[in-house]
């Protein structure tokens, strides 16, 4: 049976920077949560962040930037969090390997688990397309990251058993 990484925030837990949830309702969460199959996770907190905290974007990159280096995780007012936002993605991923999940269900836009777009680091409200650091981490190692709003291409990858190739970036 496969197992579900999942963004904590998506099963209603109030982890969010702003101390809110954004459950995601969906009866196959309801049935996969029953049978045991969800890692809930939240990368901030696991990269000990407090709730709440400044909201933070990627500055000068993507995810795969900030993982090699060349980009740096900050809030509005220049705090500098990559440290933090990088040792989640790693306590995430360590977490994923040893509870055997094969896939991951991630909340889009986050600068940790954002897989398709995530705020282009001007705190302007401006998207870009792009993931974020524990997303590029958890794909990187062959777990298959799928957005909240992919639920049915997750679902359909679970009954057959197919992950999708890591995207690169």
């Amino acid at each position: 049976m496969d197992r579900i990484l999942i963004s904590a925030c998506l099963l209603g837990r109030p982890v969010r920077y702003d101390g809110t949830g954004r459950r995601l309702a969906d009866p196959r969460l309801e049935r996969w949560q029953a049978e045991g199959r969800l890692v809930p996770i939240c990368p901030e907190l696991m990269g000990e962040l407090p709730v709440p905290r400044p909201a933070a974007e990627i500055a000068g990159g993507i995810g795969a930037d900030v993982l090699a280096g060349r980009a740096r995780v900050v809030t509005a007012a220049g705090e500098d969090m990559t440290a933090a936002f990088v040792a989640g993605a790693e306590v995430a991923l360590d977490l994923a390997r040893r509870n055997g999940c094969n896939f991951a269900l991630l909340i889009d836009r986050s600068p940790s688990c954002g897989s398709f777009n995530i705020y282009d680091g001007t705190f302007s409200g401006r998207r870009m397309a792009g993931a974020g650091v524990t997303a590029t981490l958890l794909a990187a190692h062959g777990i298959g990251v799928y957005a909240d709003h992919e639920i049915d291409r997750l679902a359909e990858a679970v009954e057959t058993g197919t992950r999708r190739e890591p995207d690169a970036g």
